[in-house]
């Protein structure tokens, strides 16, 4: 279930609107103000931000700049009555993803979502446990945060992913992270094996002596 943070603080509008999102297949989580929000943010994981922009104690284009600032990169939509375009330029600006002006269409709204919700689904393979691939930006994420891989480490991490659960042998390994000239060996494979276990506390990678390495879901 794809989950929303709102930030709205017209509460019988943020009621209605959460109404709508939920019947249709969001989870939704409300915040009445941006301090309240930004609390939200570092307490869990959304995947998309619905953000108002005139709110109290942090308007939402300060809110979603302190996070883009923070390498924070959900998607974020603003909801907002102005039609400035200044204020529409500093939104984008400060990483807005989309927009979309009150009184606007409930149906326009949704397709606009879906839209971002079909990105997101491309862009990211399906996690395992902790552990999610951003295939667009080749990077792979641990609880959230981007895992400071090389090459090597980065393509052998998402080989095991790949196949979760199951014994991937040395041999593919081999095949996967050197071409053909290249000298790879066991050996190195340890050290990378080794260098991400210290990456993810949490996770289980284990070796089967002499035949390969699988990563337990």
């Amino acid at each position: 279930m794809t989950k929303v943070l709102l930030l709205e603080d017209d509460l019988l509008f943020a009621e209605t609107l959460s109404d709508l999102l939920e019947e249709n297949g969001y989870e939704v989580v409300h915040a009445p103000n941006g301090q309240k929000a930004l609390d939200l943010v570092y307490a869990q994981k959304f995947d998309i931000y619905l953000l108002d922009i005139n709110v109290p104690l942090i308007n939402g284009v300060t809110l979603l700049r302190e996070l883009r600032e923070a390498d924070d990169n959900t998607p974020a939509v603003f909801l907002t009555s102005h039609k400035d375009k200044e204020m529409l330029k500093e939104g984008f600006l400060s990483g807005a993803d989309d927009y979309i002006t009150k009184p606007f269409d409930s149906d326009e709204l949704l397709l606009r979502l879906h839209s971002i919700v079909r990105r997101i689904k491309k862009d990211v393979i399906e996690c395992v446990g902790l552990l999610c691939h951003d295939a667009t930006h080749k990077r792979i994420l641990y609880d959230g945060a981007e895992l400071e891989l090389s090459k090597k480490e980065y393509q052998l991490l998402l080989l095991l992913m790949q196949h979760t659960d199951y014994l991937v042998p040395k041999e593919l390994i081999m095949e996967e992270l050197w071409s053909t000239g290249e000298n790879g060996s066991e050996g190195a494979i340890r050290v990378y094996i080794n260098r991400i276990k210290q990456l993810l506390p949490e996770a289980t990678i284990e070796n089967i002596r002499g035949i390969g390495y699988k990563l337990v879901s």
